[in-house]
């Protein structure tokens, strides 16, 4: 939040080249593998890259010096007009202050809450039964952000008007017998404030209301949490940190990042069914009681990162956008169970990413191992894992078929690769040649791309895993033998789980049969497991495992493929003379 709205025209930083997402490495990382894999069989002239297009969906952007566009200015007057005709219940008929700042704390079963009555924000929002990586109870507030950006639910203003003189009001504080409901009323001559936190001992969803009147006049506004949210203990926590609201008429969740509104202000107005702030595993969304033509602004301000002191993008949001605002706010971890018993549209707010076909039942069916028969997620990665290799199973068989087919072949292709040998890329003469290596797998029924398919069968298993250790609460902190948080690297100087997959990667690929004669191919061939170590080095200890349950399991299956398959001799093919 913001202790003015001219924190807006803060000179945003100038962004760098935006990264790649670990999932977007990752299948770069593989593609390169698969054209090391083909192009080493065979050069082809690459093929021209097709250009990505991105999708944007319509949004509103407010000016960062409050200058409000045409086309902005006629739904902001027609709302004003709409709220203007509905009576709010009176907030007070005579000037209403407090003499001094006053600390008010709710505590709950789940919650230690801090507010303070100068503008009615929260300046503590601490989950009890949750830490953060440094092992603290976890803060959802960025202390970091304070100075800069304010408290949450500080009052924001639309049109780009200050509200400052109601940042720094001092408000009566009316709390109740039991704790739970927290009244702040703040009037003069000019402004009247109501805002109304009410909670519950042992949930995560409360009631937020807020009332504003201006010269008597209904004043639209929103509630805000600007500066980032979640743990902000964790490297890289900006990255993490988006506005979320779903859409109801277009029926898909919104996810947007600080970058989004780099250049000022965003705003959105819909039929939303929540709208809030989140990290990767905790979120604060609000409810509203009417979802037709609820508000949402994403904010970014510039605040000192946690390891370097350089300032980074943390994304905020605001909410409302009425003179009277009336929601339910939830304000806790996105785990799934808990999300749904608060309203079924709340869990879209996990987002298993574009691979959520596989992600979203590989998480059900590791949480059910968990649950019922494992309790421990580590041992539940390693039986599912076997699970999918025995599954995937037959496939395999089939490409280590063709594999072991292509070995036998390669006296044959080197025959017609030494006939041809000299030519230039350009020589009309290599299409014969390429032509010849077909025919001769065709023949003999191989599929030179057959050796590529146990990797490629493993890429949306692990693009999965990947994004079930990224989102799913339930396994932030699970620990495994030696192992302290599976959804993190590995804590020691010399991380075994790595060393262990470079190991056994080594292993299966001495094991696998060789489908090319050409020596600086297998030298090639034999660094990818040293490539994929320096890849898994740094990311959780979750998906090493699951790739290194991986390789033991492929070992087991190849030692036994190689001592009961034999393939056929391939029948020789006749010689014939280079330029034939």
């Amino acid at each position: 939040m913001s202790e003015s709205n001219q924190s807006d025209q803060q000179k945003p930083v100038k962004p760098g080249k935006k990264e790649l997402s670990m999932e977007q490495r990752m299948l770069l990382a593989f593609g390169l593998m698969g054209v090391v894999l083909l192009v080493s069989q065979f050069v082809l002239p690459k093929p021209p890259e097709k250009p990505v297009q991105k999708t944007e969906t319509a949004e509103v952007k407010e000016p960062v010096e409050g200058k409000q566009a045409a086309t902005d200015q006629q739904p902001a007057a027609a709302a004003t007009e709409k709220v203007a005709a509905i009576p709010l219940a009176p907030i007070a008929s005579h000037p209403a202050s407090a003499a001094q700042e006053e600390a008010v704390v709710v505590e709950t079963d789940l919650y230690k809450i801090q507010f303070s009555n100068r503008g009615a924000v929260v300046r503590s929002w601490v989950l009890k039964k949750y830490q953060d990586t440094l092992g603290k109870p976890q803060e959802l507030l960025n202390r970091r952000a304070i100075g800069r950006t304010g408290y949450p639910f500080a009052t924001r203003l639309r049109k780009g008007e200050s509200a400052q003189v109601l940042h720094q009001a001092l408000h009566q504080v009316i709390q109740s017998p039991d704790k739970l409901r927290v009244e702040f009323v703040y009037a003069d001559a000019e402004w009247q404030v109501r805002k109304i936190f009410q909670f519950k001992k042992d949930s995560y969803l409360s009631e937020v209301s807020s009332t504003l009147t201006q010269k008597g006049q209904p004043k639209l506004h929103l509630l805000s949490w600007r500066g980032g949210f979640g743990d902000e203990t964790v490297i890289g926590a900006a990255a993490s940190q988006h506005s979320v609201h779903y859409d109801l008429g277009a029926g898909k969740l919104v996810i947007k990042d600080a970058g989004a509104a780099k250049e000022g202000p965003i705003t959105d107005r819909g039929n939303f069914s929540f709208a809030g702030i989140e990290d990767s595993y905790f979120a604060a969304a609000a409810l509203p009681e009417n979802t037709e033509g609820f508000e949402v602004d994403t904010l970014s301000d510039s605040i000192p990162g946690l390891t370097d002191g350089k300032d980074e993008l943390n994304a905020g949001i605001a909410v409302g956008g009425r003179a009277e605002n009336k929601f339910s706010l939830f304000v806790g971890p996105k785990d799934t169970h808990l999300l749904r018993s608060v309203s079924p549209r709340l869990e879209q707010i996990v987002d298993w990413g574009y691979m959520a076909m596989l992600a979203k039942p590989l998480f059900l069916v590791l949480n059910w191992l968990h649950d019922n028969y494992i309790h421990n997620y580590g041992w539940s990665i390693v039986l599912l894992t076997v699970a999918i290799n025995f599954i995937l199973l037959p496939l395999k068989i089939t490409s280590l078929k063709s594999m072991k087919n292509m070995q036998i072949l390669q006296p044959q292709i080197a025959e017609i690769n030494a006939r041809y040998k000299g030519l230039s890329m350009r020589d009309p003469k290599k299409a014969n040649q390429n032509q010849e290596v077909m025919d001769l797998y065709k023949k003999h029924g191989v599929n030179p791309m057959g050796g590529c398919i146990p990797m490629v069968l493993q890429i949306p298993f692990f693009i999965a895993f990947y994004k079930v250790l990224s989102v799913a609460i339930e396994i932030r902190g699970a620990d495994w033998l030696w192992v302290s948080d599976l959804s993190r690297p590995e804590t020691l100087a010399i991380r075994v789980l790595p060393v262990a997959m470079i190991a056994s990667q080594f292993i299966m690929q001495k094991m696998t049969p060789s489908t090319g004669g050409d020596p600086s191919q297998q030298k090639i061939m034999m660094l990818m497991p040293l490539f994929l170590g320096f890849m898994f080095y740094g990311v959780s200890s979750g998906l090493v495992l699951y790739w290194l349950t991986s390789n033991l399991v492929g070992i087991g299956q190849q030692w036994f493929f190689n001592r009961t398959f034999h393939a056929a001799p391939a029948i020789k093919a006749p010689v014939k003379k280079k330029g034939r």
